[in-house]
């Protein structure tokens, strides 16, 4: 059988989801860290000769690297395999109301390069032409060779539109809607762009950089700018129809609540987000003096984003609860029950057991909102008499959408999938394998 072998046979009784068996294969080394020849053929269900023909490409490539042995069990010792991360890489870009963050990563998702660039222009061609210039810059910086490079993933706040864009945008930035982001961004870059909102990013990134480890279901809940939540269902993102789903942004807490920008009352935007903490702190002149939000405060810090902006003044009003606020604190514990709140709807929804926080408002208040989501899922979970769920902070959480945009772009690239199918779940060299070595 050749490379382009559809993937079928013993994956637990379900069909493989991967694109062709080259896909398969290279993923299922991706997820095990190292496992032998014998391993993937246990796990994908390929012929020994399948196995052996993709493998040998793949080394070819430059893509996989034979590296150690496992413990012995009596016989010959199997040569593991593993990837070989630095063949590869990608770009990942996350923009955003306060600026854009840009990323290089290797084929395993780890980061090589990083920056941060606050505001940008409002003119969106102008800001293209910019964001071109900082990928080229990035990439150079690290002496990585162009041909290396797969390509551009870009991750935005959304909501987006079937054929590249957003639409319905956050008022700060209504001048993006309808502007054909990636296709723009592709011709000025010369590179495939990938484009997809910035929690399902997140939660991408997660798993293709094994933060969720063996978990192939689970959701990132993603607080920057706004509040949404990332899925991955066995391994597969769930996108909905649209590209829009996992907006728990928009669940309405209460009928009567505020008005959200998306022209709804009552979201979980509108009562947890980070403007809704801002102008709550703002009102209450003491806690607006402890954040320094009206400047009198001097070790009020002006994070990513620079002063005026969402993301900065939240981080402020957390930094503020984090020092004994109690005013400061009581904002955010309020925020954080809206939170949990939907992320107990979500959980129900879709009977998860595992959930990261992750994203840049979380990154710096997540052990704040942490035991209060954690309290909400213990206390009323709906099927918490069958099993738990998982909460934890992601170890990324600031960069978690550029490091995810990223991982679209080694997946679409490296292992295209068949939507709807799923990944294999055993993975029979991975209970004892030595460290991986150069």
């Amino acid at each position: 059988m050749s490379g382009s072998e559809e993937p079928t046979g013993r994956t637990g009784g379900r069909p493989a989801f991967h694109a062709n068996s080259r896909a398969a294969v290279l993923d299922v080394i991706r997820a095990a860290g190292t496992i032998s020849r014998v391993g993937l053929v246990e796990t994908t269900g390929f012929t020994g000769a399948t196995i052996s023909t993709v493998v040998r490409r793949l080394i070819d490539d430059g893509l996989v690297v034979e590296t150690g042995h496992a413990e012995s069990t009596g016989g010959k010792r199997r040569v593991l395999l593993a990837l070989n991360r630095s063949s590869r890489y990608a770009v990942g870009v996350h923009l955003d109301q306060g600026g854009v963050t840009y990323v290089l990563t290797n084929l395993g998702g780890a980061v090589v390069a990083r920056v941060f660039r606050p505001g940008g222009s409002p003119d969106p061609e102008i800001m293209v032409g910019g964001m071109a210039e900082e990928i080229a810059s990035l990439i150079e910086s690290v002496g990585v060779a162009g041909g290396r490079v797969l390509g551009v993933g870009l991750a935005v706040p959304g909501p987006l539109a079937r054929g590249g864009g957003m639409r319905l945008t956050p008022p700060a930035m209504r001048r993006w809607e309808a502007f054909p982001l990636d296709r723009a961004l592709g011709a000025a870059t010369g590179l495939p762009v990938v484009l997809d909102n910035d929690a399902t990013a997140s939660a991408l990134g997660e798993h293709w950089s094994g933060g969720v480890g063996g978990t192939a279901t689970f959701a990132a809940v993603y607080l920057g700018t706004g509040i949404g939540a990332g899925l991955l269902i066995n391994g597969v993102t769930y996108r909905g129809v649209s590209g829009n789903a996992g907006e728990i942004g928009h669940i309405c807490l209460r009928a009567d609540g505020p008005e959200c920008w998306c022209g709804a009352r009552g979201c979980t935007e509108a009562l947890a987000g980070p403007a809704a903490v801002v102008e709550a702190a703002r009102a209450d002149p003491a806690v607006a003096a402890a954040a320094g939000l009206n400047g009198t405060d001097g070790r009020a810090e002006r994070p990513r984003g620079g002063p005026g902006t969402p993301a900065a003044e939240f981080a402020a009003v957390a930094r503020a609860a984090l020092r004994g606020d109690a005013g400061a604190r009581a904002l955010l514990e309020d925020s954080a029950r809206y939170l949990a709140l939907a992320v107990r709807t979500l959980a129900n929804v879709m009977d998860l057991e595992e959930i990261v926080l992750t994203g840049p408002g979380l990154a710096v208040a997540g052990s704040l909102y942490l035991p209060v989501v954690e309290e909400e899922l213990n206390r009323a979970f709906f099927a918490r008499g069958a099993h738990g769920v998982a909460v934890r902070l992601s170890e990324s959480a600031a960069g978690a959408p550029a490091i995810g945009a990223a991982a679209l772009v080694l997946r679409s690239e490296l292992v295209p999938l068949r939507e709807g199918l799923r990944l294999p779940e055993k993975l029979p060299d991975a209970a004892a394998r030595p460290p991986v070595t150069s």
